[in-house]
């Protein structure tokens, strides 16, 4: 909006307070703190949102890739023929062979619940999630026959046992004896412990090669399941269509949105309802704008006939008052803006202070899955958001300024 010279310098002159003005000023600038508090709520929960998706997507598709070729009782006999079609079909960037079974870890006495992986030795090392997430010991040190595990820190914590000490799996479904079937029990060395970052894995994950797990479940052979990873996991269905149909005989395909289906819709529906509220916020503000502005034009009565009498058109007050306006709402939003960016930088700092001065695990990973709170600004998400603020202020400035520009100066100035 251009505006010419004596327009900017009324506005300028509306904006500050003049005498006996304070009240309206006060609001105004209440205005302008609402605005900044409801620009920075959406930024700060929308970005956290996406952050918590975006992390556990990372971490549960760094592990379970985008989909798994399950076999029906948990056995595939032929995998490496499944392998091999999988690879070659398109849109398929790797197939892994997998173990995965839930079994009981024991040391000292203490026995914890644990999910045991088996892995090829290279996929070991390889794996993004495990590799860069190494605490303590190396996965160097996991090979077949050494008789050495890698764990996840919360369950080594439960077990009370470190890099170096050993553990017992027991395998329920061990060899059937005369007597019955007997547990099979089989120690293994801490050779690493991890920290994935995802509570749920952290407490239960026991990795060990492959060749190991089948020694342990007595699967000779066979793995229990193929990990899939596709070039894009939002079409993983689709491009996963061929495979499922080759496979459907020996075994069913799982895709990322079916493993985890709950979670995510849940995620998408808090996300939509946090996003609707604290717009309730900025609703909040834009009223207050609009209370500021009528209070400007009551007081401003006299010096509005005057400045009609000496020439000003209609449009120019309306300019004046909708840039009056908008300069709060437009101040507000760069403020929030920057209050938003301070408050995510400092997110974790700020979340230990509180749980130090309130003495309550307000994050607990146990609950909320990530052991730390995570952040991923939207770009275009923090334009809509500032977009939509600046444009309810634009829209609360239309009534009091029409109203301004419809002062008929000869009704006002008529006593005087």
């Amino acid at each position: 909006m251009i505006l010419s010279t004596y327009e900017q310098m009324v506005a300028r002159r509306y904006l500050l307070p003049g005498k006996g003005e304070g009240f309206i000023f006060l609001v105004a600038t209440i205005s302008l703190v609402a605005v900044m508090l409801g620009v920075a709520a959406l930024i700060v929960v929308m970005s956290v949102m996406n952050g918590f998706r975006a992390e556990l997507f990372d971490k549960i598709v760094g592990l379970n890739g985008h989909a798994v070729v399950q076999g029906y009782g948990g056995r595939l006999a032929d995998w490496r023929q499944i392998v091999e079609t999988a690879r070659k079909t398109p849109g398929v960037t790797s197939a892994t062979p997998l173990i995965e079974q839930p079994l009981l870890a024991t040391h000292e006495g203490r026995v914890e619940a644990a999910l045991v992986r088996g892995m090829n030795e290279a996929d070991i090392r390889d794996n993004p999630s495990l590799k860069t997430k190494v605490v303590a010991g190396s996965l160097a040190a996991i090979r077949a026959g050494s008789g050495k595990v890698a764990i996840g820190s919360r369950l080594a914590d439960q077990l009370g046992v470190g890099v170096g000490g050993t553990i017992s799996i027991i395998n329920p479904a061990g060899r059937s004896t005369p007597f019955g079937t007997v547990p099979r029990q089989l120690p293994y060395e801490i050779g690493a412990i991890f920290e994935i970052g995802v509570y749920d894995y952290d407490k239960a994950f026991v990795v060990m090669p492959m060749k190991d797990a089948q020694t342990l479940l007595l699967l000779g052979d066979q793995v229990g399941m193929i990990e899939v990873k596709t070039q894009d996991p939002d079409r993983v269905e689709k491009i996963l269509d061929p495979l499922a149909k080759a496979v459907v005989d020996k075994a069913t395909v799982i895709d990322w949105r079916q493993m985890n289906a709950s979670l995510f819709e849940a995620l998408q529906v808090d996300r939509v309802v946090s996003f609707v509220i604290l717009s309730l916020i900025i609703l909040v503000a834009v009223f207050n704008i609009l209370s500021s502005l009528i209070m400007l034009v009551r007081a401003k009565t006299r010096d509005i006939a005057i400045l009609r009498t000496m020439g000003a058109t209609r449009a120019s007050l309306l300019r004046i008052f909708v840039t009056v306006g908008l300069s709060i709402g437009t101040l507000g939003t760069l403020a929030g803006l920057a209050l938003g960016s301070v408050l995510l930088y400092f997110r974790q700092g700020m979340l230990d202070l509180i749980q130090l001065l309130t003495g309550q695990n307000i994050w607990d990973p146990s609950i909320r899955f990530l052991t730390e709170l995570p952040s991923k600004p939207d770009p275009v998400e923090i334009g809509v958001i500032c977009f939509m603020a600046i444009g309810f202020s634009f829209l609360a400035t239309l009534y009091p300024a029409l109203k301004a520009a419809n002062t008929d100066p000869v009704e006002v100035l008529r006593y005087e």
